[in-house]
């Protein structure tokens, strides 16, 4: 059995605001819908764990895809992520992302977004793994990120309808006797009268949290990445679906084995730019393991470098990005100031790289507008499941997801929201756990549960996992403890997905299931009831993309 904590240990709201629709989120996902709401008028409260530009988004390198050369089409960047997501990407998701994607990007232009471009004046657009025409645009090389923050930041300072609380970290959602998501409970770290625990009504609740990365000891996600959204969502009675699937960068700088939280990315658009990886005596190994070589889908090109690491007995691979022929200040300035910061010259030195948890393919099941299973509760971005990524995300889809279906989320609030109901507060029992167990968890997910996963190594996680919920320790209520909790549902919720799926799939891979089966052509969603508990549900195959305009 599988248990999580269903309520979180806090005290009681010592104060109350009023919205329309709650954002939570600040990246791209959670800005993106906050704009489009304000055109229906709407008033609306954005929480966010940290500073308002300090999500993932702003950490994002390679760039945004979309179809927007006119020899590239929305039909052959279906093809690509459809492949990529190794046969359990929705379709029709797909489609939406694709088709709807070049408008969406254009949009964030006239937001004020500013891409690198030609000579000519054209966006420039670049190649990255898995896609097969350059549809990558990029900023400030490879700040892309970091951009497209900016614009957003900028614009929804500018609007008096937005209201934004900052340092939050929401701890449960709030529901009416009819199991409609009314608000939530949040704990605000600061000064003045929203300082401690407080409670935003809306008829509305978007999450927009983001990743996962702490759930394991490296990653490239930023600190603030605990996984709240989807634990908070389990605890209330989402359905979550695709959580086995947890890609991991190939390409991230080693700096040592005792390092921890956010880990240096090296760009996938440096092997773009024609970077290869090599083994321990110098030697290109990518071609015994792919057709793309260097540039194949990122859960394949993790599993080589596994591979290379687990046979030579290395701690890391090498990138060799030396004779490039580029002007790395300008094409790749953040990389370059983070390897220079490591005294490494990327135009004289190789480069040393292992994987490390990069982005989360599963989250908060919805449909085609961002609704969960419970009324007035949405999820947009990563920590959503659409169906768009599979089994695998396609690179750079990421970003376009979040701008797309924040798009879609804010049409379908556009007619209306749902109708707002009296808070009903259930007599959950509740219980934290000691943030002192949160090196534990990492290691036990990260050897585990990380690149390559069994039977044996995922009843180890459990057995970890499972007796921590029968302290009767008294634990004091802060934010470290609420994260240290989110942390454990979300690690007990993946290890029992990983558990279930008993094949390799795109960044699912099982030792002692090596090989995909069409019996898997299914997703797994879970829910907590008393314990967790999974369904299946069939993903249609399709030979193609219908055609579009």
């Amino acid at each position: 059995m599988t248990s999580i904590i269903k309520r979180l240990t806090a005290p009681t709201p010592g104060w109350f605001l009023h919205a329309d629709v709650i954002v939570v989120g600040s990246g791209i996902a959670g800005l993106a819908t906050a704009i489009r709401l304000r055109e229906s008028g709407y008033k609306v409260l954005i929480v966010t764990k940290a500073k308002v530009d300090e999500g993932s988004t702003r950490w994002a390198q390679g760039g945004i895809a979309a179809a927007l050369d006119p020899t590239d089409s929305p039909r052959e960047h279906w093809r690509d992520t459809v492949i990529a997501g190794a046969g359990l990407c929705s379709a029709e998701a797909v489609e939406v992302l694709v088709t709807e994607g070049p408008h969406a990007v254009r949009r964030l232009i006239e937001w004020g977004a500013k891409f690198d471009t030609t000579t000519s004046g054209d966006i420039a657009l670049t190649l990255e793994g898995g896609h097969h025409h350059r549809r990558i645009a990029h900023a400030g090389g490879d700040a892309t990120g970091a951009e497209i923050s900016r614009a957003l930041v900028e614009r929804i300072s500018a609007d008096p309808g937005i209201e934004l609380i900052e340092h939050a970290l929401v701890i449960d959602l709030l529901k009416a006797e009819d199991n409609s998501v009314q608000g939530l409970t949040l704990h605000v770290l600061g000064e003045g009268q929203r300082d401690g625990v407080g409670a935003v009504l809306a008829p509305a609740v978007i999450l927009a949290t983001g990743g996962i990365g702490q759930v394991f000891s490296q990653s490239t996600n930023p600190k603030v990445a605990t996984g709240d959204g989807i634990a908070v969502a389990l605890r209330a009675g989402a359905e979550v679906a695709d959580l086995e699937f947890i890609q991991f960068h190939p390409t991230v700088l080693y700096i040592g084995a005792d390092a921890e939280g956010q880990q240096p990315l090296i760009s996938e658009a440096v092997r773009g730019e024609g970077a290869i990886l090599k083994d321990n005596d110098g030697i290109p190994f990518m071609a015994h393991f792919h057709k793309d070589k260097d540039l194949a889908p990122r859960d394949i090109v993790s599993d080589a470098i596994m591979t290379i690491m687990n046979k030579q007995e290395l701690e890391h691979v090498w990138l060799d990005a030396r004779g490039l022929g580029i002007n790395w200040a300008e094409r790749f300035p953040s990389i370059l100031e983070s390897l220079e910061s490591h005294n490494i010259n990327p135009e004289t030195d190789l480069i040393p790289v292992a994987p490390a948890q990069h982005y989360h393919s599963g989250g908060i099941k919805t449909d085609l507008y961002g609704r969960s299973n419970l009324q007035g509760l949405f999820a947009c971005g990563e920590v959503a499941c659409t169906g768009v990524h599979g089994a695998n995300r396609l690179a750079s889809n990421s970003l376009l997801e979040g701008l797309v279906f924040a798009e879609r989320i804010a049409a379908f609030l556009a007619s209306g929201l749902p109708e707002r109901r009296d808070v009903y507060y259930h007599n959950t029992a509740t219980q934290l756990l000691d943030d002192s167990l949160r090196r534990s968890l990492q290691h036990i997910m990260s050897r585990n549960a990380g690149v390559s996963r069994s039977e044996e190594s995922l009843t180890q996680t459990r057995e970890f996992l499972s007796p921590l919920l029968n302290s009767n320790e008294e634990v004091e209520p802060c934010a470290e403890n609420w994260e240290m909790t989110n942390l454990h549902t979300l690690a007990s919720a993946i290890a029992y997905s990983a558990k279930v799926r008993t094949e390799s799939r795109g960044s699912h891979r099982r030792s002692d299931y090596p090989e995909k089966s069409d019996t898997w052509l299914k997703r797994i969603v879970v829910k907590a009831n008393d314990e967790l508990t999974h369904r299946f549900e069939p993903v249609p195959q399709v030979p193609d993309m219908k055609e579009v305009g």
